[in-house]
């Protein structure tokens, strides 16, 4: 293990043909995870949102650059090609089609910085304290990705539990990798254990919680205060009817604790019953009105 993380941190010869073979397969293998259904709402489609596995190759081209303008430029081109290839493979499965494209103008900002971030972050090789300044930032930005997606795993259970552990374990292992001075590895360690487990600690503490508008009164389903609205698993959360000063009328508030499948029934002050086939995800729900024969059994 020890020297297959040498080897990956500092011993391949990274040619320029090898870094963009390395660029146009992580642009295929991101532009999948966004096409296939399957990956939805999984650690795997992650990728398509969020840094922390592109630090990795950012991390990884530097440590095997040969000097401050190679890493500059390698880390330039390889996401110069990687990020418009995602969205280019995307075109044809998007009902946005080309309009697809709105969304690079954000990543082509990063790419940008890639230059200078590449620059300055060969530094790192040097092996001195100060080089841990350069990896700090790349580790908080991956701490943050930590923070995100373990609060999504513990809604979202067992979902998102991947990018957790990945997140949490590069943390850890850039200090180890990186430097060669044992003092600078140990401190960079420790600062990572702790910065992980306060992260963890607030979680757990203050779970992360989804409240939103599930509906409004209105033809399909008119309701006021006199009605009630319940769960059929209250582990996936609460709902109560009130009154919204922005809308003007009455309106069905959740607050979401769990994502999964389950039924929510309004009920009127005579009785009648109208029952919901409710699904649960960390940033969005969807509601289904049930059969009235159904729902009046």
């Amino acid at each position: 293990m020890k020297k297959a993380i040498k080897k990956l941190f500092g011993g391949v010869n990274l040619t320029w043909p090898k870094l963009i073979l390395s660029a146009v397969a992580a642009g295929v293998f991101t532009a999948l995870m966004a096409i296939i259904p399957i990956f939805q709402n999984t650690s795997f489609h992650t990728i398509t949102a969020t840094f922390e596995v592109w630090i990795l190759f950012g991390i990884i081209i530097i440590m095997n650059s040969n000097s401050n303008l190679d890493a500059a430029l390698k880390c330039f081109v390889f996401f110069l090609i990687s990020q418009p290839l995602v969205y280019l493979l995307q075109v044809p499965f998007s009902w946005q089609g080309w309009n697809l494209f709105g969304y690079y103008k954000y990543w082509f900002v990063w790419t940008i910085f890639c230059f200078p971030m590449g620059y300055i972050g060969y530094w790192m090789k040097k092996g001195k304290w100060w080089g841990y300044l350069i990896l700090l930032p790349m580790i908080l930005l991956t701490a943050d990705s930590y923070s995100a997606y373990f609060s999504d795993f513990l809604f979202s259970r067992p979902r998102y539990i991947l990018i957790s552990l990945f997140c949490a374990c590069a943390m850890i292992l850039y200090p180890v990798a990186v430097f060669h001075n044992k003092k600078i590895k140990a401190v960079g360690v420790a600062i990572s254990v702790a910065v992980i487990a306060a992260l963890t600690i607030l979680s757990l503490v203050k779970p992360p919680v989804y409240s939103t508008e599930i509906m409004g009164s209105g033809k399909e389903h008119p309701f006021d205060d006199t009605y009630t609205a319940y769960l059929a698993d209250k582990k996936y959360g609460d709902v109560e009817i009130r009154y919204d000063e922005s809308f003007e009328d009455y309106v069905l508030h959740a607050d979401f604790k769990k994502a999964g499948d389950t039924v929510l029934t309004l009920v009127s002050p005579t009785g009648e019953k109208e029952e919901y086939d409710l699904h649960i995800e960390r940033h969005t729900y969807t509601v289904t009105r049930r059969l009235s024969e159904e729902a009046n059994k």
